[in-house]
């Protein structure tokens, strides 16, 4: 029998993201997953690498860090960079003020404020004279999640040392094997990122830290006829964000907020509209939460996010030509990082940000693990 360096359990993006770590450690690694494609919340989402807007501190860190790490894979793994940068409009005087705090922290470096005017110039989708100005980020980059994250496997196992074993259940981890539906695999070190499943290994420790899940609702929009070059988001995901939303200045925007947008905050409902290459838009979403998702879409919630789409672009709203539900774990904090015996680490993004900061925070769980330094895995990038 093999023996691998490293077990991990879950090709999402977290999963993947430990076996790129331990790849540039020189580490050999196997990846097992119940499925035989990628079907979770890794490909159901905007493909968006979030930087400005992150929690301060660690987390916009690690999301600086993980921008970086995908502009260092994308080449290789022909991966393509559809945009860079997020607009966030303000549609209210309360809005452009949590801008103009913003960017007066150390996570506004780099980015600038634009008059209505320059606004109007800069990104003429957007409706003229709807706007009280727009924070422009130029840190962000956008990819097709559902391209992207084959991609990355695909070159994972063609150059990097890392075996997938797909459409493999694994049942139990008693060190130095991992128990699956396809017989016993053996490793040193084991490195578990079940995404939102949330019972099938270690579930007395997952439920230890009150996880539950998040239900969002997504479209997909025929081609608009006008090309974005960035992210869209407004007034809404100000109040959403951490980085936006612990502003002192968001306070009187959320009052405002629950006034005049009191179903789109029931619904968790913050606009977000990405591009594809094709011309087609994705826009979303929404948040409802339960341990078991309901696997229907409320048309009454896609109405709130299309009326949000409405209130920023300009024309006519195109076709919706998808909808999709995903899901992911959640809790009180950002990752789930447990550590259920001395050569095994869970580890789940539980704040819905897996694609922004999972490089990062793979690169600090595989340092630990294996007694090594984060800067001998990023030197050897």
């Amino acid at each position: 029998m093999k023996t691998f360096d490293l077990a991990i359990v879950g090709a999402g993006i977290v999963g993947l993201a430990h076996a790129l770590a331990a790849s540039r450690l020189g580490l050999s690694a196997v990846v097992v997953d119940r499925e035989t494609q990628s079907n979770g919340a890794s490909v159901r989402n905007f493909g968006f690498v979030t930087v400005s807007g992150q929690e301060p501190g660690a987390m916009w860190q690690r999301a600086m860090r993980s921008r970086d790490v995908w502009l260092e894979v994308a080449k290789a793994a022909d991966i393509e960079l559809l945009h860079r940068g997020v607009m966030v409009v303000a549609r209210r005087p309360e809005a452009l003020s949590v801008l103009e705090a913003f960017v007066q922290t150390e996570m506004g470096g780099g980015c600038e404020l634009l008059s209505p005017a320059a606004l109007a110039k800069r990104q003429p989708a957007l409706h003229p004279r709807h706007f009280e100005g727009a924070l422009w980020s130029p840190h962000e980059i956008r990819v097709e999640s559902r391209d992207a994250i084959p991609h990355l496997a695909a070159w994972l196992a063609k150059g990097r040392d890392v075996e997938f074993r797909r459409g493999t259940v694994a049942r139990g981890i008693q060190p130095p094997l991992i128990e699956t539906s396809r017989g016993p695999i053996k490793a040193d070190k084991f490195v578990v990122c079940p995404g939102d499943d949330l019972v099938s290994l270690f579930p007395e420790r997952i439920a230890s830290f009150n996880v539950t899940r998040c239900k969002l609702h997504m479209m997909r929009l025929a081609d608009p006829g006008f090309r974005l070059g960035t992210t869209v988001m407004s007034d809404l995901s100000l109040a959403r964000y951490p980085g936006f939303a612990a502003l002192p200045q968001a306070a009187a925007l959320r009052r405002r907020l629950e006034t005049e947008e009191k179903r789109a905050l029931d619904n968790g409902v913050h606009l977000i509209a990405v591009q594809s290459a094709d011309g087609s838009l994705v826009v979303g979403d929404s948040h409802h939460y339960s341990p078991t998702p309901d696997p229907f879409n409320d048309d009454a919630v896609d109405d709130i996010i299309l009326e949000a789409y409405r209130q920023v672009f300009v024309g006519a709203q195109p076709k919706v030509t998808a909808r999709w539900t995903g899901t992911y774990a959640t809790a009180d904090r950002p990752f789930l990082i447990d550590t259920p015996g001395p050569d095994i680490r869970l580890v789940i993004n539980t704040g819905g940000n897996g694609a922004s900061t999972s490089f990062a925070v793979a690169e600090e769980i595989i340092a630990d693990l294996f007694g090594a330094k984060i800067d001998d895995i990023r030197r050897s990038a």
